[in-house]
């Protein structure tokens, strides 16, 4: 079963304790140093976040070692989870940058270059 990039995981290995906070802020983008301090507030002001804390713990599966290649990866999953319609839309813009730029070599190189037609003939 190949692991899913937009699936919460627990981030036990950048974790201090079940590895939840972390595994949010991997999740979300979020700096996890806010992450940790909204649950240290929400602890005080909510009494079942601690019990949600630790139901988080236990039913969340561990993130898979490798699961992004590299940082730009991990950015570019995140912008995915956080905005799925922008991202589909950023990602078909860069496609019809790229169709619109081949276009254009496609319209240079099969169009008649007289310049080039007539450097062609002063070599023969």
């Amino acid at each position: 079963m190949t692991a899913r990039r937009t699936k919460f995981y627990l981030d036990k290995q950048n974790g201090k304790f079940m590895g939840v906070c972390s595994g949010i802020a991997d999740y979300t983008g979020i700096d996890v140093v806010w992450v940790r301090v909204a649950m240290v507030l929400s602890f005080f002001i909510i009494g079942w976040t601690l019990l949600g804390y630790f139901v988080i713990g236990f039913v969340a599966e561990n993130k898979p070692i490798g699961l992004y290649a590299d940082r730009d990866d991990a950015k570019f999953w995140q912008g995915v989870r956080a905005n799925p319609a922008r991202s589909t839309r950023d990602v078909r813009s860069k496609f019809r940058d790229i169709d619109r730029r081949l276009a254009d070599i496609e319209t240079y190189y099969t169009s008649r270059n007289t310049r080039l037609a007539d450097e062609i003939e002063s070599l023969r």
